[in-house]
């Protein structure tokens, strides 16, 4: 199938239509080009494939550095192939079109540059390997459990020391994993260890449990919360949310600026980290348990609520459980542009509107980009 290449479409991947009028979902293209390609996936509505020959290249077209990258091989990127400047265009695109779409909110979108990453290589701290049958490990193929042996990932910090750790022999068909703290500090794991690293960000130290969440840009923790101060505006007098508060970033962030922060979280090694990181704060109260359970029980009158969902983003019940603590402002910290429209339409159901937006570029040569959203009474 050839088929000319319309726009760009939320997860890396770009739409065209088939003769017979169905969407094409297609990766490793750009918006302009003329392609032919190979149907992975064939559905009655639409068709999933792959672009194997570029017959009209768009100007935003490179090669792509990894020779890993492109049709059936490692799955972790998704524009390898286009000039960096480029990628953060088609993300402020895919940012702005969900808006508009889902919230109906028209909003010009900037995509900003992180330090470190011009070039869009050597920024990931936190690598998951999957290990083969033959106790190889390597990346998956995209959408698929089929393992790529790999001899290095250039997105990586070179800290990570990839090729060392996929030249190794490994217990077949599990998962293995390497962190690499702000310290320096290098775990090279399987399964999930009980130990910790140390990351540096907001001017303190940050206990993290290896495997634990925490950004895995360099600079993305100090780049969020300096976003998040922005957008919350904080007073001495303010009580705070911190919710789906890991080891305690943002409440930690906060905390010299206001009277006092409630910061609710799940899972418990992060909250046993949070409730280290923070003891100096005596006004912060780190308490275990599932958000839109905690948010529903008793909402109290809040002025800020920070909120850092998973990527299915916060849903309907904890929206409503904000509202019901009337907050002055919500800073919500988003990594799915999706996920954060359909809730900023749930806001506005109940009066809130978007103010501030500011978007990041912390997963460069993936389709991932992350927003720091201003939510504000009308």
């Amino acid at each position: 199938m050839i088929v000319d290449i319309e726009r760009v479409a939320h997860g890396g991947v770009c739409v065209a239509h088939a003769d017979d009028g169905r969407v094409v979902f297609v990766r490793h293209t750009l918006p302009g080009e003329r392609v032919r390609l190979v149907v992975t996936e064939e559905k009655k509505s639409y068709i999933r494939a792959d672009a194997v020959e570029v017959l009209t290249p768009a100007a935003g077209r490179v090669d792509p550095p990894c020779r890993w990258a492109g049709p059936g091989r490692c799955g972790g990127c998704d524009w390898q192939h286009v000039d960096i400047a480029e990628q953060r265009l088609l993300k402020a695109t895919v940012v702005q079109e969900q808006l508009q779409r889902v919230a109906g909110i028209e909003r010009a979108v900037t995509v900003e540059e992180a330090a470190g990453t011009s070039d869009g290589l050597g920024w990931r701290t936190r690598m998951r390997f999957a290990v083969d049958d033959s106790g190889r490990a390597g990346l998956r193929r995209h959408r698929s459990h089929d393992v790529v042996p790999i001899d290095d990932c250039l997105i990586a910090v070179r800290a990570a020391r990839v090729p060392d750790l996929v030249a190794r022999d490994w217990p077949p068909d599990g998962e293995v994993s390497v962190d690499v703290s702000a310290a320096g500090e290098r775990a090279l794991s399987i399964g999930t260890p009980d130990e910790q690293l140390t990351e540096h960000a907001v001017d303190r130290d940050w206990l993290v449990p290896v495997g634990g969440f925490w950004q895995v840009h360099p600079a993305a923790a100090d780049v969020l919360a300096e976003a998040l101060l922005a957008s919350a505006e904080p007073k001495a007098t303010d009580r705070c949310l911190d919710l789906y508060s890991g080891v305690g970033l943002f409440a930690g962030a906060l905390a010299p600026h206001v009277a006092s922060i409630v910061a609710v979280e799940s899972d418990g090694r992060a909250v046993a980290a949070a409730k280290a990181n923070l003891a100096s704060d005596q006004h912060v109260t780190v308490v275990r348990d599932r958000v839109d359970r905690w948010i529903r029980r008793d909402p109290q009158p809040v002025d800020v609520v920070v909120l850092d969902p998973p990527r299915k983003g916060a849903r309907g019940a904890v929206v409503n459980g904000i509202v019901a603590c009337d907050p002055r402002v919500v800073v919500y910290v988003a990594c799915d542009p999706a996920a954060l429209a359909r809730d900023l339409a749930t806001f506005a159901e109940h009066g809130y509107e978007l103010g501030r937006l500011r978007a990041f570029d912390l997963f460069p040569m993936t389709a991932h980009v992350e927003c720091v959203a201003q939510v504000i009474r009308r």
